[in-house]
């Protein structure tokens, strides 16, 4: 159980829901099979082996949306559309139209869905009840916001917000490499995005690249602005920062996961101790990132 790439929220001040209550409420919304015509289905499902729909640990709560998903490639429906257009202007003698088209696409669609294969993915959530954050092991925003979406309606509306910090991503990391100096307990790893502000846009990326010297000093003078970078927090997670303030590419390095692997004997054991361990250290490297950017942005 250790994310890789997270969305970090801020949940309101007065929140104050419990394990229980969330169990209770997800509960309301499980995961069911596609039937029929559904493309996609969305529900609760547990995030462990057992039927429980929270994992609670320390006070960190650990939840998961599941997605069932027809796969039904345009290329499929294609072609069985080409093969009855094909049928009807023999029978009909003439092409047929646009909204014609249109219909049958639609008339095939719904014909093959029902025998199409379905696959399952999974996005798990973890609420800090102790430091007020909802953070989303996801790849893209827009997987994030589809657990949000299903978030608010099962919770009758959690007004939760992207965490804002006083400095930007952007201008903290420019900073950070113009000054040749990560701030206190990170180091700056080898990976590297600069772009132009400009309308040109343009772009460089280094990956696997020293990013000491003048090459990089001559980028940031010409214009150019640190977008994506990596680093290391206390020899113990190393991730790579975006300018939206997504922390991606999550890596909990080898001196965290042995205690886990020393400690545990069982599949159970395991996933309370790697749990335990992924939100303490988590935690605290959120807790210092935000410090190096200035600290939370209070609401006006």
């Amino acid at each position: 159980m250790w994310f890789k790439n997270i969305f970090i929220y801020r949940l309101p001040a007065d929140c104050a829901i419990t394990a229980e209550t969330l169990q209770e409420k997800l509960s309301q919304k499980p995961l069911l099979p596609c039937s029929g015509l559904d493309k996609q289905k969305l529900g609760w499902t547990p995030c462990r082996g057992d039927d429980r729909l929270v994992h609670v640990a320390n006070n960190q709560i650990l939840f998961a949306l599941g997605a069932e998903q027809k796969l039904l490639p345009a290329t499929i429906i294609n072609r069985f559309a080409k093969e009855r257009v094909a049928d009807i202007e023999a029978q009909q003698g003439y092409k047929v139209g646009r909204k014609e088209l249109k219909d049958i696409k639609e008339a095939v669609t719904e014909e093959l869905l029902p025998r199409a294969f379905a696959i399952q993915r999974t996005t798990y959530a973890w609420l800090d009840t102790v430091n007020g954050r909802l953070i989303i092991d996801a790849a893209s925003i827009a997987r994030a916001e589809e657990l949000l979406e299903l978030l608010n309606k099962t919770l009758d509306d959690l007004p939760v917000k992207p965490l804002h910090t006083e400095l930007s991503p952007i201008a903290a990391m420019t900073d950070w490499l113009a000054g040749e100096n990560a701030p206190a307990g990170f180091t700056i790893d080898r990976e590297l995005e600069l772009r132009a502000t400009g309308e040109s846009k343009a772009t460089v990326r280094y990956a696997n690249h020293a990013l000491e010297g003048e090459e990089i000093l001559a980028h940031i003078a010409a214009g150019k602005r640190a977008t994506r970078l990596g680093l290391t927090w206390n020899d113990r997670i190393s991730f790579v920062l975006t300018e939206q303030l997504q922390i991606k590419r999550l890596e909990f390095l080898d001196i965290i996961k042995e205690e886990s692997t020393t400690l545990a004997d069982t599949a159970d054991e395991m996933f309370e101790l790697d749990f335990t361990l992924m939100t303490g250290e988590l935690a605290n490297m959120l807790a210092d990132l935000t410090e190096a950017l200035g600290g939370e942005m209070l609401a006006k």
